[in-house]
Formats: C-alpha cells, structure tokens, sequence
C-alpha cells in the first residue's frame, strides 16, 4: 500500500517510480483528486457535526428559558443537522473506501537500481555457482528417471484430485520429506532463522495484507467458510506484526517456516503439464524477515545467501538473477530469483525468490515499531524468500544425481535424515 502523503507531495517522482514498470500508467493525478475529494467530505461533516453540537447546546438553554417556540425550532434544526451529518460522514466513508482501493490494487515502486524490462528475458544475472554435471548419455526429465518413476504416480493423483497433483511413494516420499527437514534445520541452526508453524487457512485481512487480494485473488483458493488457503507461508509469517507495534531491540524478527501451499496456477494452462514442477498443492520452507527500514537491503542480500546456500550443500549448480521490473511481484521492490540446474530441461528454473518489500506490506497490515522509547511508531520492513520450494528442489536432487543405470546418487549433506543411503536403485529402492 502506498502513502497518499508521499503522493499528494512527490507526485511526479511516484508517477514516474510507478511507470517503470509496464502495462503501469501515471496514477498521482487520479489518486490526488480521490484525495482531495474525500478530505472535502470529511471537512464538510466535522463542520456540520459543529453546527449541530452548537445548535443541541442551544436547545438546552431555549428549555431552560420556557421558550418553547425557540426549543422546537433548535430542536427541529438539531434533527436536521444530525441527518446531515450522517449523510456527509458516509460520503466520506465511501470516499476513502474508493481511495484505499484505488491505492490497494497499484503494485510497489521497483527501487532505482532494478533493472527496466518487460518479461524475464531482460533480468540481469548476477553470479553462478557450480557447473553442470557432465553426462555421457541422454539426461531424463525427473519423471523418465527409473529411480524416480516408481515412486511418482500421476495417474493415481488425477483419480484423487485431477490434473497438477501426485501421490508421491517409497524412496522418493522419504526424500521429499528428507529435503524439507534438512532446508528447515539448516535455516534454524546455521542461519539464526526461528522454527515457526503457522495454519494453512486464514482470514481474508491476512491475504489482502500480503497483496494476494483484492487483485489478485483467483490464483489461490478460497473455502465456502471464507478462510483462504495460503500460496505461501508468507502470509502467515509476515501477518505475525499485523496491528502490532514492536519495539526495535526485538528487530529483526526471523522465521522459517514449512507448510503445504496452495495455488490455483490461473493464467498458466499449457505451462509445465509434465510432471511435478506446476502444482496445485506443493511444499515450501519459507523465509520471512521483518526489519527497521535502514536494515532491509542488507537483510535482503543475508536471505539470498541463506537461500543460495541450501543448493550449495545438496551439490546444485545454480544462477542467481536480478528480477527487470516487468517480471518482479506485485509488492516487491526488488527480487533475486536463484535458479537451479536441471538437466533434463537442459536449462535453469526458479527454485527461490527472495524480495524486498519496503514498508508496502506493512501499511497494508499496519505493522509498525517504534525506534525508541517514547518515540512515534513507524512501519517496519518485510522481507521474503522461498528457502527452498521443496518439490523443486527434489526435481533438481534427482535430475542432477540420475546416472546412466537409472539409479540417483543422492547429496551427501542429505544423508542423517535419510538413514546414512546415499542411493536410489533403479528399481526405486533407498540405499
């Protein structure tokens, strides 16, 4: 959310911070006159509330006096003036409603140094870690593996649920949940990040806190009882300090958090059909960071380094890129995506976005902190990032350890949550 302060103030650097990204048009002139239009309204019915506050007084004292004539003229102007009141108040009501909506459904201000572009061919990368695995024979995708197709029944999913789902089994199921404790214990004892478990349905505030609504509300899924399920652990973990006022010794908050998410996928028929890399239903370890303002970009680099080592550890090679302000998120003020190695699409695919938010979500959640003791309360900064998305990262496991035989040589880091083996035979057993 926006503040119609630095609006109202800086409408030209807002308008031209907002059209850097495209398909955006200048908003300030719009944004203004709602502005100028609802404090109007809310003149206007505070100086009728003072006219009847003074006209009620009067009507007291025309009582008092036995002037009955003056007592039913006050009395009947009280009357008067407090339907004009009530009207003008819900004038004013209905015009900061559209204000806030109108400011709700504009995106964040991409900070100067991302880079302009229309879509993902113009991020920029930044640095490579590793190189890609050598095979001497045809690299399969992660549902031809041997190794791998046992355990991947898509058939039996789309009997259960439909298209976008499996029912994962044996050495694979295991490795799937290997890869979410290890993610999590690795965030929790190496990177200082809190071990938190949140619910998966929540209110509608707490989406609209985030951004997932109002605009962008038919990608996720929303119960007949009103709660909606969560596309991310974000909304939970950063709704943490929704309406809260934390002090800055307590700053910064870190959370880690691994939770089932769920995405309707709208706008991406025909993408990713095969297999498990677009899902309706997936796993995330989630990264969620709330700091003083001066500390965000700082954080945001430490989180990207959290995210970078966990694929670092399983032996993945990947690229990490600066997201153009065509391609980054709607509350975003600048993303690094990290990008892992899979071979049997022969190309890198997003596995973490790690964003910065600025102050964006927490108007929206009104989450402040307050610098000092007794010092006025400001918004703090909320930071995300995916640590990883489990379902990927047991893609790139399998991609990149699949040999010649049809069996996976698993990462050795993985190895004390999965019994010591180091292997997935051909015929889908662990060993």
């Amino acid at each position: 959310m926006h503040d119609i302060r630095f609006i109202r103030d800086n409408p030209e650097a807002f308008d031209a911070a907002l059209t850097r990204r495209p398909g955006e048009a200048p908003a300030s002139a719009a944004l203004r006159a709602l502005d100028a239009a609802r404090r109007d309204a809310i003149q206007r019915a505070e100086a009728a509330q003072a006219e009847q506050n003074r006209a009620s007084r009067e009507v007291g004292k025309a009582k008092a006096a036995g002037d009955e004539a003056e007592f039913a003229r006050l009395r009947a102007l009280v009357a008067e003036k407090k339907a004009e009141v009530a009207a003008m108040q819900a004038e004013a009501k209905a015009k900061d409603a559209e204000l806030q909506d109108a400011l709700a459904r504009l995106p964040n201000l991409p900070l100067d140094d991302v880079p302009e572009g229309a879509d993902e061919g113009d991020n920029v990368e930044i640095r490579r870690w590793g190189a890609p695995r050598a095979l001497d024979f045809d690299a399969r995708e992660h549902f031809e593996i041997p190794a791998a197709a046992a355990g991947l029944d898509f058939e039996a999913a789309a009997k259960l649920s439909g298209s976008r789902f499996v029912v994962m089994s044996g050495a694979v199921a295991r490795l799937h949940r290997a890869l979410a404790q290890f993610m999590l214990d690795t965030h929790v004892t190496e990177h200082g990040l809190t071990e938190t478990w949140t619910p998966v349905l929540v209110r509608e505030e707490m989406m609209f806190g985030t951004g997932q609504l109002p605009k962008f509300g038919e990608d996720s899924y929303k119960t007949d009882e009103g709660w909606w399920l969560v596309p991310t652990a974000e909304v939970t973990l950063t709704n943490l300090a929704a309406g809260e006022i934390l002090d800055a010794g307590a700053l910064p908050r870190r959370y880690a958090a691994h939770t089932q998410c769920f995405r309707s996928e709208a706008g991406s028929a025909g993408k990713d059909v095969r297999g498990m890399l677009r899902q309706h239903q997936f796993e995330k370890v989630e990264m969620v960071s709330i700091t003083r303002p001066e500390e965000s970009l700082e954080e945001h680099a430490r989180m990207t380094r959290c995210a970078e080592a966990i694929l670092e550890k399983l032996e993945l090679p990947y690229r990490t890129v600066v997201l153009c302000t065509g391609d980054m998120g709607f509350g975003a003020q600048k993303t690094h995506d990290i990008e892992v190695w899979l071979p049997g699409q022969g190309t890198y695919r997003e596995i973490s976005s790690v964003s910065v938010c600025g102050d964006f979500q927490a108007r929206r959640m009104n989450a402040r902190y307050r610098p000092e003791e007794g010092a006025r309360p400001e918004f703090v900064h909320t930071l995300n990032g995916s640590g990883l998305a489990v379902g990927r990262a047991l893609i790139a496991v399998l991609e990149n350890g699949q040999n010649a035989d049809g069996s996976v040589t698993l990462p050795a880091a993985l190895a004390p949550w999965l019994g010591g083996a180091r292997r997935i035979d051909a015929d889908g057993r662990l060993g």
